[in-house]
């Protein structure tokens, strides 16, 4: 299968599903991402940015991806983009690589980044004119989802879990590549607490640890 993890920055797609990544990519699967956004230059400098998209080549590489698109829309300014653009763009992704798979961050997310990106993956997955997305799942980000709104549908509810016991440490490893990204505990975005999230998770499913996903969508020919 061809898999596609849409991501709002660098690092949401080891976050969300790095070890997805690498039991994808151990059955034979090609799995790509998308990065959807540049660091808008009046807060983020050229430099910092073009070192978070190298960590996300290092942290790909690590994983076993099959590579990397890296998009152009300005973060944290996605709201400033019209939505039929960035659905056009990841569309476009979408059918270059033959996706039957794709990840997505989940829209009740703090983030209006990740809610824009989640809205225009919808769009871009739709099932019409021979999209050959067959799965669609929402993936959760640490400091972005755990952070979130509890009113109306902000919670993320998962109903799919994917055992991560063997490649938890290729996670880890991975996101370890985020030098400007990751935090000391007790901060979400710490390895300890990526890691204790994976444990809770697991023992939700009865696992030592696992990736947790909503399902949006999935198509059975």
């Amino acid at each position: 299968m061809n898999v596609l993890i849409v991501a709002a920055h660098p690092d949401d797609e080891v976050l969300g599903c790095g070890g997805v990544t690498v039991r994808h990519v151990e059955r034979g699967d090609r799995v790509y991402v998308v990065v959807v956004t540049r660091g808008f230059p009046e807060i983020f400098s050229p430099e910092i940015d073009e070192e978070d998209r190298q960590h996300a080549r290092e942290a790909h590489e690590i994983l076993g991806g099959a590579g990397i698109f890296f998009l152009d829309f300005p973060a944290p300014r996605l709201d400033t983009v019209p939505g039929h653009e960035l659905a056009d763009a990841l569309r476009q992704v979408i059918f270059s690589v033959n996706a039957d798979v794709v990840y997505t961050p989940f829209g009740g997310d703090l983030h209006g980044d990740h809610k824009a990106t989640y809205l225009a993956t919808l769009v871009a997955s739709r099932p019409v004119n021979h999209c050959p997305v067959r799965r669609l799942l929402c993936y959760e980000t640490l400091s972005e989802t755990d952070w979130a709104s509890p009113l109306d549908d902000g919670a993320f509810k998962p109903t799919v879990f994917v055992d991560i016991s063997e490649v938890l440490e290729r996670k880890l490893q991975a996101l370890a590549c985020f030098r400007n990204e990751l935090k000391q505990p007790p901060h979400p975005r710490s390895l300890r607490a990526i890691e204790a999230l994976a444990r809770v998770r697991g023992s939700t499913a009865g696992l030592m640890a696992a990736e947790a996903f909503m399902l949006v969508r999935e198509i059975i020919d």
